[in-house]
């Protein structure tokens, strides 16, 4: 393929860029399509944003048909948009009403905010601690990014916001042994999305479910990658038999534009006053327009029934990959957000990820890392199996040189 790699030499970014970028010009389903023309099958839909795939024409006029009518208006008023998506999301669980936002940080930060408001309203100071689990990732605002224990993105911006302990994740016993009345919440993800795509365990939920009942501790489950069908069913954290107080959505809401949700059950959200929390772009009406297409879509019977086909398809297709590759190892996550373990000679892979990464990108496959040495997969909802079955065949390519 030509090269079409900007390097950080001449773009205007700041350091915390990669030294070097593929320049992309366009997209088309799954597809992605650089500036040379090189066509490149996108398995991880923009870190699991675009769940609805590029160059779609339905998207584009919603946007325009708004655009043309109202494209910001400040919080002191709202427009048709955001109360008809509000509605749908409040209406989907166990919540009264719904906080908009921009992004995943941003819903995770007004969770924090309005779970530290409740314990101090119900239980009084002193019941202010977070807890949270080894290898989450919920954001890199302070607040999320303190309940994010991954040395590489706390240990620079040290010191953090207090109060907050981890433990190990699926871990019962450490649970029940760090869990008591002094904690205003748990914060945790159903899959860890960028911590190895470990998935939380039956017994593990149960034992944190009656644990936040019994200590009255706010449970947010951060649902921004997997919420939304991403695992096969609309919210993991309900499949799974927890009953969240908060739970936070981003990612593919408003199909690749700046859009969050942190939902509310009713006991938090009685106690929040008017003024204690608020956004300026948050629920915009460009953006609740195109997410209330996309709720609509997401939710069509026969899409979802197709989805479910493909998530079924791609789970074999990677049982073959790894029958046919000694350098992977578990498979890992869940529905459309699956991870490879890649292993060296020495049963470690973590110093091959960058070389497998670029090989991959190189034959036209675009893939995600998760943790040291798991590749992720994040497939747009709309790819079609024909699509699966190349980007798996690509990806065995792409192993053999490490055999």
């Amino acid at each position: 393929m030509e090269n079409t790699k900007a390097t950080i030499g001449n773009t205007p970014f700041a350091g915390h860029v990669a030294p070097e970028l593929l320049v992309l010009d366009r997209g088309e389903g799954a597809w992605l399509y650089d500036k040379a023309g090189n066509k490149y099958l996108d398995f991880g839909s923009g870190i699991a944003v675009n769940a609805l795939g590029y160059g779609r024409e339905d998207m584009a006029q919603v946007v325009y048909a708004q655009m043309k009518k109202l494209i910001h208006i400040p919080p002191l008023w709202t427009t048709e948009p955001a109360l008809e998506l509000g509605k749908k999301l409040v209406a989907s669980g166990p919540f009264a009403a719904v906080h908009l936002g921009s992004s995943g940080t941003e819903a995770n930060e007004a969770a924090l905010k309005f779970a530290r408001l409740y314990a101090r309203r119900v239980k009084g100071e002193g019941h202010h601690k977070i807890l949270c689990f080894e290898n989450a990732f919920h954001g890199r605002t302070m607040g999320a990014l303190s309940c994010t224990p991954i040395a590489k993105y706390q240990d620079p911006y040290k010191p953090l916001v207090p109060g907050m302990l981890s433990v190990p994740y699926n871990d019962v016993e450490a649970l029940k042994a760090a869990l008591n009345e002094e904690f205003a919440a748990v914060i945790v993800e159903i899959v860890q999305g960028e911590g190895g795509l470990a998935c939380m365990t039956q017994a593990f939920a149960e034992e944190l479910g009656a644990l936040c009942k019994k200590h009255d501790i706010i449970l947010i489950v951060d649902e921004i990658q997997t919420g939304l069908y991403r695992t096969g069913s609309l919210y993991a954290s309900l499949e799974i038999g927890l009953k969240p107080d908060i739970l936070t959505l981003a990612k593919p809401l408003a199909g690749g534009l700046p859009l969050s949700a942190t939902l509310l059950a009713d006991k938090v959200n009685k106690l929040i006053h008017v003024g204690e929390h608020g956004t300026t772009f948050g629920g915009g009406p460009v953006t609740t327009a195109l997410g209330l297409f996309v709720w609509e879509e997401l939710n069509k019977p026969a899409f979802l029934a197709e989805l479910k086909e493909k998530i079924q398809y791609l789970d074999e297709l990677l049982k073959e990959l790894k029958q046919g590759s000694s350098c992977v190892g578990e498979l890992k996550g869940k529905g459309f957000l699956r991870g490879i373990e890649i292993l060296d000679t020495k049963g470690k892979g973590d110093e091959l990820m960058p070389d497998v990464l670029a090989k991959a990108q190189a034959e036209g496959l675009l893939v995600l890392r998760s943790g040291k040495n798991i590749m992720r997969i994040a497939p747009s909802f709309i790819i079609s199996g024909q699509e699966l079955k190349l980007g798996v065949e690509l990806l065995h390519k792409v192993l053999k040189n490490y055999e």
